[in-house]
């Protein structure tokens, strides 16, 4: 077993917000909304079409897929559609 391991914060923090990390994190999140959109439930459209990415950064980056209709919630309740989204991708 390792012992001795010491974590720079100063990287760490710096690792966090390097926009190699943003772009991969990115990579996925358009994986994530691609899913989504293919297997989004269709009725007037709205609901597909609202769905994508933003991008965030907080003390580190953030991507989010999101469904920006007001109905969203009561779609994502009823078909779990980012959810699977998230795990097909």
């Amino acid at each position: 077993m390792a012992s001795g391991v010491k974590l720079i914060s100063a990287g760490v923090k710096a690792l966090l917000v390097d926009p190699g990390v943003r772009a991969e994190l990115a990579k996925h999140a358009d994986r994530v909304e691609a899913a989504a959109i293919a297997g989004a439930p269709v009725d007037t459209g709205a609901y597909r079409d609202s769905i994508h990415r933003v991008s965030a950064t907080t003390d580190r980056a953030v991507e989010r897929v999101v469904a920006g209709t007001d109905h969203g919630l009561v779609v994502e309740a009823k078909t779990g559609n980012l959810a699977r989204a998230l795990g097909a991708a």
